[in-house]
Parts: structure tokens; sequence; C-alpha cells
């Protein structure tokens, strides 16, 4: 791999492990999302795709690689010659050097798909698939985990919904996945640190740049807790709006199942909702006043069937566990009534009488549409059921056997 336009260290340091620097150069060189990168990299492997573009970049243009097999060799072309013209922009811009420094200067390290800190559900995303994973703090693979996440510009309600939800989800040792973001999102962070569970901060930017500010000191603690922080592109990287939007496909990935507790009718919470769904991935939303902003975008994947209602963490774990296994408890309100098994005319006696103003046989007949020997009988038959008590010259409903 020579020849004008290669920087040195494609020569030196992809030699010394191919695929990983490979994929720490590739990280820096697409733009998360990118599939034409990720169906070339699939398709060729990380250090012959780099090889490649480096052909490209160098003038020496070689065959086109085939990016999918149901492409067209015309098609392939097209797509790769439109793809390298953006890798060619910032190709002298990488320096998987620089990145590895940085790197080592926040404590963070590369994953790469095969290593055990890798979250398997990310190979689900196919050709859109990270790269590979800067991380700082604890392996982000955990095997049971959720993402709680939702509006930025939260209420109260939507606050005190994420904490208790990701605090119940942690205490029973359920990783908590979110983005980091103002709102629900630290909510969720917050209620996971608040019992010492596992959480996992999804990033648009670099690990070593806190976005948001003012949250640097919860994704501090979350680091310093066993928690993790994760983002595909190295450190020094800018968050950026498409940024966060290719973000949210990992927040989906990472986890089991996708919660949204609150979210607008446009919001990257309905975002990470759909691709959890594309990835067949449970999704549940917390429903909310049918008058907050706040709520709409959650009952809209609800009426659209993309959500089902959750409104705890029994249903949350339901969601997202192992069929049979993590099955919500039913709660039944026992509102049975000691009246419900009694005959249909003792019923009707029963709501004849008065629980204060006596009332005689016949006054309970005329009341309750009966004879007054049915109505003899039956109060006999509520006396002993202790549903009735004769005061003075009439009767009454016994309180004390409702």
């Amino acid at each position: 791999m020579t020849g004008v336009g290669v920087p040195g260290w494609l020569t030196a340091r992809v030699r010394q492990d191919d695929d990983r620097s490979s994929r720490a150069v590739w990280s820096a060189l697409a733009e998360p999302g990118d599939a034409v990168a990720g169906a070339l990299v699939g398709a060729c492997g990380a250090t012959a795709a780099l090889d490649w573009v480096a052909g490209v970049v160098s003038g020496a243009v070689p065959q086109p690689l085939p990016l999918v097999p149901t492409d067209s060799p015309d098609a392939a072309a097209r797509r790769l010659r439109a793809a390298a013209e953006r890798w060619a922009a910032r190709w002298h811009a990488v320096d998987p050097d620089r990145d590895l420094a940085a790197a080592a200067r926040c404590g963070a390290r590369l994953v790469v798909p095969g290593d055990p800190a890798w979250p398997c559900g990310l190979d689900d995303l196919g050709a859109l698939a990270p790269f590979a994973l800067w991380v700082r703090g604890a392996p982000p693979s955990a095997p049971r985990s959720v993402a709680l996440v939702g509006a930025r510009a939260c209420t109260t309600y939507g606050e005190r919904v994420a904490v208790d939800l990701a605090a119940g989800l942690a205490g029973r040792g359920w990783a908590v996945v979110s983005g980091g973001a103002y709102g629900v999102d630290a909510a969720a962070h917050r209620g996971a640190l608040l019992v010492g569970g596992p959480t996992v901060v999804a990033l648009a930017g670099g690990v070593d740049r806190a976005y948001p500010v003012g949250n640097a000191r919860l994704l501090e603690e979350v680091v310093g807790t066993g928690g993790s922080l994760v983002s595909e592109v190295p450190p020094g990287a800018a968050p950026t709006r498409s940024r966060f939007l290719q973000r949210n496909r990992l927040i989906a990935a990472m986890s089991a199942a996708t919660v949204v507790v609150e979210a607008a009718w446009r919001s990257g919470a309905a975002s990470t909702a759909h691709h959890a769904a594309r990835l067949l991935r449970p999704v549940g939303a917390v429903p909310g006043p049918i008058t907050s902003a706040a709520s709409a975008g959650c009952h809209r994947l609800l009426r659209e069937g993309v959500a089902v209602c959750v409104t705890d963490v029994d249903e949350v774990v339901d969601l997202a566990g192992d069929v049979g296994a993590d099955v919500a408890p039913v709660h039944h309100e026992d509102d049975t009534r000691a009246i419900d098994g009694l005959d249909p005319l003792a019923r009707r006696v029963h709501d004849g009488l008065s629980r204060r103003v006596p009332h005689d046989t016949a006054q309970v007949a005329a009341r309750a549409g009966t004879t007054v020997a049915q109505a003899r009988a039956m109060l006999g038959l509520l006396e002993l059921e202790g549903l009735a008590r004769r005061l003075g010259s009439g009767w009454v409903v016994d309180a004390a056997g409702e």
C-alpha cells in the first residue's frame, strides 16, 4: 500500500493489527450510519476496504469491490464512487495514533466486534453497525439491558417515572441504557445510580467530551460507579445533529427493549423507538395526560401500534425479559362484595333496606318490589348472612357484614 496521498499510519499502524487499527480508522473516516462503508467493510474486511480507499485517494483506482450480492456491477461502482468522494474529503485529517493517544489520556479503549466487551446486539444493525466503539468505564455488554429514553424538556411527571423505572430495573440487575441528555435521559441514569446499578451512556460525540456540559458531573459519576460511556466516533469528535440521530440506533440495538417515558409528537425518543421496532425489539411507552404535549409522542406510538403500554417496572421486565420467566404479576383489586353471591331476590330485598332508617317488612317489600312473604323470607336469610339486622320494629343494613 504505497503511493501519493497515502498517510504514513496506513503502512505502519495498520500492519501492526490490521482489523482493529483499520476499524479505528473507519470510525473517523466514515460518518455514523454510513451504509456504503458498512457494506464495504462487511464484504471485504476493514483492512482490504481501507486499502481500496487508499488506492482511490492516491489515484490508482482499482476495480470496484462488491457492496452487497444483489448489487449490479454498475450500481456498486456508482455507489462506491460517490462514497469515496465523501471519504477522500477527510482522508488526510484521519490520525489513528492521535485518536488512540487521546483515548489513553481519558482512560478510554477501543472495542471491536469479537471482543468480550462488544455488545452483540449491535451486530443486528448489519451494514449500519458501528465499526468500533470507544469506551470509557466498564464493558457495555450487559446481558440484560433496557433503554429508557424521552424528552429533554420533560415534565416533573416524566422525570419521576424515569427515575422510578430506572431504579427498579437496576435494582433487579438490568442495565439502563440512554443518551446522557438533559431531561428523561439524565433522570434514567440518575435512577440507576441511586441503587448502585449499571447504566450505559451512548454519546453522539467523543467520550472525552461531556455533552451536554451541564451533565459532565453525571457522566463522570457513571464511569466512577461501574457504568459506561460509549461512542462510535473517536475522542475529540464533535456531537452533531446527524450524529445524535444515528446515536439512537445504537441505544436501540444495545437494549433488549426500548421504553419511551415522555416524547413530543416528533422527537429523538420516537426515533429510537422506531429503530428498536425495525430491529424487532419490543417497544414500550408510558402514557401521560392527554393534555400534555410532552406525552403526545408516547400516545402516537401506542395508537400506531409501535409500542405497548407500560406503567411500572414489572411491565417493563415483562416486555424485555425472557418469555415465561419474567411475566409481570397480575394485580387484582379485591372489589367483591358480600352480596355478590346472593340470590337475585335476596339482593333486591337488600337494596330495599336503608342504612340508618329502619323499615318494617311491608315497607321493605314495597321498596324492593316483592311480596311481603318474599321480603320476610329474604330478610331472615340476610340476617343469617350478617347483611341485615333488626332495629326497633324495622330492618336496616348490617354494615358490619359488608
